[in-house]
């Protein structure tokens, strides 16, 4: 039932991108014309159509009033009389209303047009009234043309009622179209009702809604009563008829959403999504946002509320230099920062394709001819030198890394050549221009270390905590957090494109445990953390471990073919849970509630210098592992130290 979604979820995944941002935005702009022409018709359509319908109101309600009055008695006069009252009413209509009653796009029957055709006709009934008292002379009864103006006033509330409410008919007469139960009587539920009984092609037709909060158990909205909870999808689905389940649920967690659709598959529906909080804040719902549920979705989306003031705060204005931009996090980074109205967004990699995909995911065209967009290897102290002296920025996040934990183990010495030697490269410039704020992303795998990814990314973090304690007027934090889903090489991907291969996917051990978290808005905290600052590292909640063993089943469980899981072993360095908090670190509550801070010593950045000299880039793990020892604090007895070793 949904694997014909699910393998296109796959194939994207293997496959890593999609259509690229210039063919998406002529696509688009094609589309949108369309849409604008058939919008601009149907609008047009439809006011005609009111004010026509409008105008027979006033015409009936005139010279109903008036036959009533007469008691059907109207001499030739009279019916003059009433003929000039009716034309003076329809213009004064048709020019009061051409104001604001057929102007704008209220919805029919909505409270907005409500307001505006009570002004409207409140406005005409004192012209037409003022007319016959003035001009008829009371040739038209005075009492017959205030009754006119509120009969008139009636049925142009009355009809457009019955518009709306014949509209809303229509909306649930659409045969073919699936019959769906929404999870959550909420705003973001509420809304989904309203956009899916209102618009005239609905993906859903909605025939059910449920919640889990008891206070909740009488709200109605539109035709649907909540009428149970979540235990209540099964029963529900086979007394409606729905085959589809909508999530209304945007600040849920992983675990509910699992549990949900669990739920939901064993009841035979097809489940459904509303976007994040964050996406909802920014634009109106559209029948778009609902799409079928992801892996992405089930493992790590995050409640996340960003504190907008403090980080428009410390990035509204100010120069921001992000490295590493053209990776995973960093393109993130820099498209979520541009929101914030930076004075300049300094994007700086040695990947220049990388650095070619961000600007082009940012601007919608990649020239690569600006200063801006910055070329440059972190291992290059004189370059990182010169970048920060022609660009100055204010605020820094260094994201630039080896990531590979595999690889790493292999070359230790790459590891310790980009993640201690270039993120002390990018720390001295920084200090030395006295920026205001510098965050270091870093890793879970940084708390009690056993690999060379995770002991470098220690050493990195002891650097900040260095830089931070000998100045004052700036912020140097770290910030730690696990695998991120959508990045380069994550598990997603590696799992789809084993499936798109054919399998076998490959566990290291079926008892393994990550983290997980999407990238935008692990990405939305690491910009938060910058705004809390302070010493140490700061720690995202990323929710409760997931089994990689169960993602694995349930991805080969999707496919159309038969997919085998291989058990590989846990490889070198890997370990079997992953932790955030380390042995001899303390978790401390901070301003946000999804951040924690944990206290890391600081090293002295010398003992990195005769650290390079003497191991002469043949850094091992070993060398590592004695520069993430909490009890090496400087420089002193360096030569007595295993380094090299």
């Amino acid at each position: 039932m949904r694997c014909a979604r699910r393998d296109e979820f796959i194939r994207a995944a293997a496959r890593g991108h999609a259509a690229g941002p210039d063919q998406e935005e002529g696509a688009g702009h094609r589309r949108h014309q369309s849409m604008t022409t058939f919008t601009s018709k149907s609008l047009r359509l439809r006011r005609a159509t009111i004010a026509t319908l409008d105008a027979l109101a006033w015409i009936v309600a005139l010279t109903a009033c008036t036959l009533l009055r007469w008691e059907g008695a109207v001499d030739k006069s009279l019916s003059l009389s009433l003929l000039a009252l009716i034309i003076v009413a329809i213009v004064a209509m048709v020019a009061f209303g051409s104001l604001s009653l057929y102007r704008f796009t209220w919805r029919t029957g909505s409270f907005e047009e409500f307001t505006s055709l009570t002004a409207t006709v409140a406005a005409v009934s004192v012209v037409v009234v003022f007319v016959d008292m003035v001009s008829m002379r009371s040739s038209v009864p005075l009492s017959a043309a205030v009754g006119g103006c509120s009969v008139a006033y009636v049925l142009m509330i009355g009809g457009r009622g019955a518009w709306r409410a014949s509209h809303r008919f229509q909306a649930r007469q659409h045969p073919g179209v699936a019959r769906a139960i929404i999870m959550g009587a909420g705003d973001a539920g509420q809304r989904t009702i309203t956009l899916l009984t209102t618009d005239s092609d609905p993906p859903f037709v909605p025939v059910a809604l449920l919640d889990d909060d008891p206070a909740k158990a009488m709200v109605q909205h539109r035709h649907l009563r909540v009428s149970g909870n979540r235990h209540a999808i099964a029963t529900t689905a086979a007394a409606t008829g729905a085959t589809a389940l909508i999530l209304a649920i945007p600040r849920g967690d992983p675990e509910t959403f699992r549990e949900l659709t669990e739920l939901g598959e064993a009841a035979g529906l097809e489940v459904s999504i509303l976007p994040t909080v964050a996406h909802l804040t920014r634009s109106p719902l559209r029948n778009t946002d609902i799409k079928p549920i992801s892996e992405m979705d089930l493992l790590g989306r995050r409640s996340v509320e960003t504190k907008v003031d403090e980080i428009a705060g410390y990035l509204t204005g100010r120069r921001v230099l992000v490295t590493g931009a053209g990776g995973s996090i960093g393109s993130e980074l820099c498209r979520q920062i541009a929101r914030f109205g930076p004075s300049s967004l300094i994007m700086l990699d040695h990947d220049e394709s990388g650095l070619h995909a961000v600007e082009l995911s940012l601007h919608g065209r990649a020239m690569l001819d600006t200063r801006n967009v910055v070329v440059c290897d972190i291992r290059d102290p004189g370059a990182i030198g010169d970048v920060f002296r022609e660009h100055s920025p204010e605020v820094i996040f260094h994201a630039a890394a080896l990531k590979h934990l595999p690889l790493l183990e292999m070359y230790p010495a790459e590891g310790f050549k980009s993640n201690v030697v270039g993120t002390l490269n990018v720390l001295r410039a920084a200090a030395a221009l006295g920026v205001s704020t510098f965050v270091n992303i870093s890793t879970d795998k940084a708390a009690n270390p056993t690999s060379v990814l995770g002991l470098s990314k220690r050493v990195a973090e002891r650097l900040t905590t260095s830089f931070g304690a000998t100045s004052p007027s700036s912020t140097f934090v770290s910030v730690r957090f696990g695998n991120v889903l959508g990045s380069r090489g994550s598990v997603l991907q590696a799992f789809a494109a084993q499936i798109e291969q054919g399998g076998p996917i490959t566990v290291t051990h079926p008892e393994v445990t990550r983290y997980f978290m999407t990238i935008e808005e692990a990405v939305q905290l690491v910009i938060q953390a910058g705004a809390i600052g302070g010493e140490g590292a700061l720690i995202l909640d990323m929710g409760t471990p997931v089994k990689i063993d169960d993602v694995a089943h349930r991805l080969a469980g999707n496919a159309d073919t038969p997919i085998e899981i291989v058990y590989t072993g846990l490889r070198a360095g890997e370990k079997m849970h992953e932790e955030l908090i380390g042995h001899d670190e303390t978790a401390v509550a901070t301003t946000h509630p999804l951040i924690t801070r944990a206290s890391v010593p600081a090293l002295d950045p010398a003992l990195i210098d005769r650290t390079e000299a003497a191991v002469d880039g043949r850094a091992t793990a070993g060398t590592l592992a004695a520069l993430a020892d909490p009890s090496l604090r400087s420089a002193e007895g360096v030569e007595s130290s295993p380094f090299g070793s």
